[in-house]
């Protein structure tokens, strides 16, 4: 069995290759169970995501330690085990909080790939966390990202991620909620909010808003104006009805119904409905994670090896 570190796992998933893996993975038969959520302290989530499809099967332990933060640890941590279904004997553990990064990061460029304008070149990035350079560039790998606006409640974070992205040849900043919903044409939320973090009606003709911080349903990173205005995707629909916050609140504030959602990302990538129809409109995707992801980038890193 085979274990592979952080940094094995970035090496073997470097975006534009992830963000193909799970779209081939969204268009074929992987059968992923809702994730288990306990809470074994009230400042730990403890999540477990199974997934299987023909000859693979996999299964990820996630701690999100809200209180982690003050300690200077991550907020999310993880380990993955993949099995191959021929034999049913384990063949490597890997790093699950890399690959939790990474393909979060890429199932939201996915999406953003059917429904970002093709022109989309400034970013908003509402966290400054561990996940945001990996937003960055993964947007990077399907739109023509120049700028990045950075808001975070932590000034000084957000300032040295700009710092960190100007050296990557980004031109990025720190500033306020407000100019940077105004200026962006994609907003990434990675928040771990329970109260909308912009307003709804600061959005510009067709922005893409990607929301990928909350994942209960009394987590929201944006307010019930902005779903009204928007034409609405998710990662899945079983996740969505179970734990899309940002939705089931604006459902219950009379903004939204969960029925009106437009489609998820395996009929995205099918084809079977479209994504973006004009350069006017707004769209929003709310990704609530999928075992599905995991399972194709632990797939890729192990391919990679092979």
């Amino acid at each position: 069995m085979k274990i592979y570190s952080a940094a094995d796992v970035a090496k073997a998933l470097p975006y534009r290759a992830l963000i193909e893996a799970l779209r081939q993975a969204f268009q074929n038969a992987v059968t992923t169970p809702v994730r288990h959520h306990h809470a074994p302290l009230p400042t730990t989530t403890l999540l477990l995501m199974p997934a299987w499809s023909k000859d693979w099967t996999g299964i990820k332990t996630v701690t999100v330690k809200s209180d982690n933060p003050n300690l200077n640890l991550p907020t999310v941590q993880g380990s993955y085990l993949l099995i191959n279904n021929a034999t049913g004997a384990p063949v490597a553990v890997m790093d699950g909080t890399e690959l939790t990064r990474r393909r979060t990061a890429a199932a939201s460029a996915l999406a953003a790939d059917y429904l970002a304008r093709k022109d989309a070149k400034t970013l908003a990035l509402f966290g400054a966390g561990a996940l945001a350079q990996h937003f960055v560039e993964a947007h990077a790998a399907v739109r023509d990202i120049k700028s990045v606006r950075i808001v975070n409640r932590n000034s000084e974070k957000a300032k040295a991620l700009a710092a960190t992205l100007c050296q990557l040849g980004f031109d990025a900043t720190a500033t306020t909620a407000e100019a940077a919903v105004k200026e962006a044409d994609i907003i990434s939320c990675i928040t771990s909010s329970t109260t909308a973090l912009f307003k709804g009606e600061w959005l510009k003709a067709g922005t893409h808003v990607d929301l990928a911080g909350a994942f209960t349903p009394k987590m929201r990173e944006t307010d019930g104006i902005t779903v009204h205005r928007s034409a609405v995707y998710v990662d899945t629909y079983e996740g969505a009805m179970a734990e899309a916050g940002d939705l089931l609140q604006a459902e219950s504030e009379g903004h939204f119904r969960m029925d009106s959602i437009q489609a998820d990302l395996a009929e995205l990538t099918t084809a079977a409905k479209v994504g973006r129809v004009s350069d006017e409109q707004i769209t929003l995707f709310k990704s609530c994670g999928t075992a599905l992801e995991d399972l194709a980038a632990a797939i890729l890193v192990q391919s990679s090896s092979a």
